[in-house]
């Protein structure tokens, strides 16, 4: 598989390397920054440039991975050179339809959603695709997420806000529960080293046994909170200072903003 990379960001970069551990496939990076072109080519021993090529092959993979804010200029230049080949884009809030219109009508194209956890290959994207796609691209776009953690496909664009919202944001949520309990531990007198290990132990373990089990997080979490003991007094708390319901209301606002960025940015490129 020949696979071009537009940007060489971090997001790039985690897949990057996810992909190279796969066998038959030749990455390439067209990235403006001589420095960061040179960061890649030493990590990764793949090929690097600043300038565009004057034609990608009908049979490679471009994945457009600038900011969104750049993505309309970037496919006006491409898309004299594309050469039917199928388009990944990892860019936020830009739509199929208009990605579409902005590289002069080319239809294999596929959007992605994914999240940091990618840089370690724990990952999760979410991805969408209009009906026309073929089944060989949408395997094609499986296979090269799937190299930097897992993938979902959605059946309606408009779920990729909700990704957004719950896996594309998720890890920043996580974050902040990692500094609460870390924050809490040092309440309790711990100092930071302690403190950050007690927290980040906690998460690993009960993600991990919440995955081997299969239980329902509900089920998992009552089987620690004996009735008039230590578990139940916190998590009472919790319930009496609404940790829950602030959680689902931000993942709400999170989708809000993502659609409004989405519109706004449709406008502003139409």
């Amino acid at each position: 598989m020949n696979i071009t990379f537009i940007g060489g960001g971090n997001m790039a970069t985690a897949i990057i390397g996810g992909l190279v551990k796969l066998a038959d496939t030749q990455i390439r990076v067209v990235e403006p920054n001589v420095a960061k072109c040179t960061e890649l080519i030493t990590h990764f021993r793949i090929a690097a440039t600043a300038t565009l090529p004057t034609q990608f092959d009908a049979q490679e993979v471009v994945i457009l991975a600038v900011k969104p804010q750049q993505l309309k200029e970037v496919c006006q230049q491409i898309a004299p050179r594309l050469n039917g080949a199928l388009v990944l884009s990892i860019a936020a809030g830009v739509g199929v339809a208009t990605l579409s219109r902005w590289l002069e009508g080319h239809q294999r194209i596929v959007r992605v959603m994914p999240n940091t956890p990618a840089l370690v290959g724990l990952g999760i994207s979410g991805l969408f695709a209009e009906d026309t796609l073929s089944l060989r691209d949408r395997t094609t776009a499986t296979q090269i997420m799937d190299a930097v953690g897992s993938t979902q496909w959605v059946a309606d664009e408009k779920a990729m806000d909700a990704i957004t919202a719950i896996s594309g944001s998720g890890p920043a949520y996580v974050f902040y529960l990692i500094e609460a309990l870390r924050d809490a531990a040092l309440a309790q007198g711990f100092v930071e080293a302690e403190a950050r290990e007690l927290a980040l132990a906690t998460f690993e373990g009960a993600v991990k046994l919440a995955r081997v089990s299969g239980e329902d997080p509900a089920h998992l979490r009552a089987n620690v909170t004996s009735k008039g003991g230590t578990t139940e007094r916190a998590i009472l708390r919790f319930d009496q200072e609404g940790v829950k319901h602030a959680l689902m209301a931000g993942v709400a606002d999170c989708r809000a903003r993502s659609e409004e960025l989405g519109q706004l940015l449709n406008q502003e490129n139409h």
